[in-house]
């Protein structure tokens, strides 16, 4: 499932096709994904503006004219491409319709963003923006982790006195939001802490150390366009390329890149998940 940075970066795709722009005809092919679309959605979203692109979490949120926001979750497999728009350098035509073209948006000025999900796990919602903070999807998600709301002394108030393995912390979207199983892996990597030591049991200081790490790795995967591993594309089809840069992640049975470190990358499963990581220098 696409992480925070893959999410940013289809994000930050759309935003030149989409933003400040009309939806000059929308086009649902059919009535649900994961979940019922709401009634009525193509005609809701004929004729709006968006007038901004967001990101929470791992969803993508367009304030749209006329009060509602349209909330888009890529799921396992969902792409959203844009076509008839330049990007970058490269203009690319409309495609022929494909079998899993779920939703069609046709924008004002000549581009088409397309929602494409063959294995269905994505959504779409149309929600009251007045009360989108509320909705069942967002409510209870802790701040982002590249905001000023996620703070050394927050994440060391948050792990305080937690028996869960600090990777299960990191991954509990109340805690911190966007944070899934490669990157929050890799962030444990860097800081040298081990993914089995208890969260409560990490001292203030190397908590609150944790923090630039995070940010740093996410930094890094945003700008090489996310990580490609299975089905995740950027709005333009072109793939991510931080999976080159895993010091872990994948990595199993493969050198420790430490400076100085002599481990051996390992994989265990914790809750039903691979985690990797080296038990010399993570500890």
């Amino acid at each position: 499932m696409p992480e925070l940075p893959e999410v940013e970066t289809v994000r930050r795709g759309l935003a030149p096709a989409m933003e400040g722009r009309r939806v000059e005809l929308a086009q649902v092919n059919r009535a649900d994904l994961r979940w019922p679309f709401p009634d009525r959605m193509a005609e809701r979203l004929t004729g709006r503006k968006v007038i901004a692109l967001r990101r929470r979490s791992k969803y993508i949120l367009a304030e749209l004219s006329g009060g509602e926001t349209l909330l888009i979750h890529l799921g396992m497999s969902g792409r959203m491409l844009v076509s008839g728009a330049q990007l970058g350098t490269f203009v690319h035509d409309h495609p022929a319709p494909q079998k899993h073209d779920h939703v069609v948006l046709d924008m004002e000025g000549g581009a088409r963003v397309t929602f494409n999900d063959p294995r269905r796990f994505g959504a779409m919602d149309l929600i009251d923006t007045a009360q989108l903070d509320a909705h069942w999807l967002l409510s209870g998600i802790g701040p982002e982790p590249l905001g000023n709301g996620f703070s050394e002394a927050y994440l060391a108030h948050r792990l305080k006195g937690r028996a869960t393995p600090i990777k299960a912390a990191l991954l509990d979207q109340r805690v911190v939001a966007g944070l899934g199983n490669i990157y929050v892996c890799e962030a444990l990597h860097r800081a040298r802490i081990s993914p089995r030591r208890k969260a409560g049991n990490i001292s203030a200081a190397r908590a609150g150390a944790l923090v630039p790490v995070i940010r740093a790795v996410l930094e890094e995967a945003i700008v090489a366009g996310g990580s490609s591993l299975r089905d995740y594309r950027q709005s333009d089809g072109d793939l991510g390329y931080f999976q080159h840069s895993f010091r872990v992640y994948g990595r199993e049975g493969q050198p420790c890149v430490t400076p100085g470190c002599d481990g051996t990358v390992t994989r265990i499963v914790q809750s039903g998940r691979s985690t990797f990581y080296c038990p010399r220098c993570q500890r």
